[in-house]
């Protein structure tokens, strides 16, 4: 699955270790989500487009490479996608931030959509779409279904946790979209969740149930 980069480093796994423990309350899961979306930001900011410009310092004129504008965006899935958005957005705030919002059907385990706001000229954009779990993959490929609509055509998918079957049907409705995850799980369970997973994030998040 050379689309798909699974992360390698002893921060991410020790951090998603605590995310993954029951006993860790939400304060502290909010907390770890942030410091784990720093680390992830390096590989992930690495896909980002740059233009050689010339600069001047106080010494003398040399070349840099900048971001292109219009400068990238990062799209949340809500609402378990805020804390990574926060995470990314806090590495680089020039970056606009969008919504789309996905509610899971509790009958048939697929997303549904009740809310889009996203930023303007997405269609010349590089886009950050994140979510800390992809479990079917519904969300996600409904997401890029939505940002495709409106003209994007750079997409990268950042999550935390993904399923095999996530993966599969992801890559089946959004082919020439790459995966950046912190760890590829065993399967879904009966009731389409992550194994072993890290329960429903959006709730750890925020303490809901």
């Amino acid at each position: 699955m050379n689309f798909v980069t699974v992360l390698d480093h002893p921060l991410v796994t020790h951090k998603l270790a605590i995310l993954r423990d029951e006993n860790t309350a939400s304060p502290a899961f909010r907390k770890t989500l942030l410091e784990l979306g720093h680390v992830m930001s390096w590989p992930v900011f690495s896909h980002l487009h740059v233009a050689n410009t010339e600069i001047k310092t106080p010494m003398e004129k040399t070349n840099e490479a900048v971001l292109v504008y219009p400068f990238p965006c990062i799209v949340s899935i809500l609402r378990a996608g805020n804390g990574m958005a926060d995470a990314l957005s806090a590495a680089l705030p020039e970056a606009p931030i969008g919504y789309i919002g996905m509610q899971r059907n509790a009958d048939t385990h697929l997303a549904e959509p009740y809310f889009k706001k996203l930023p303007d000229q997405i269609q010349d954009r590089q886009i950050i779409l994140v979510d800390p779990m992809l479990a079917t993959g519904s969300s996600a490929s409904q997401a890029a279904d939505f940002l495709k609509r409106d003209g994007a055509k750079n997409i990268l998918f950042v999550c935390l946790v993904a399923a095999p079957e996530g993966i599969e049907y992801f890559h089946k409705q959004h082919a020439d979209i790459p995966i950046i995850t912190a760890a590829l799980d065993r399967e879904l369970d009966e009731n389409a969740y992550i194994l072993p997973g890290l329960g429903d994030a959006g709730d750890r998040i925020y303490g809901t149930e």
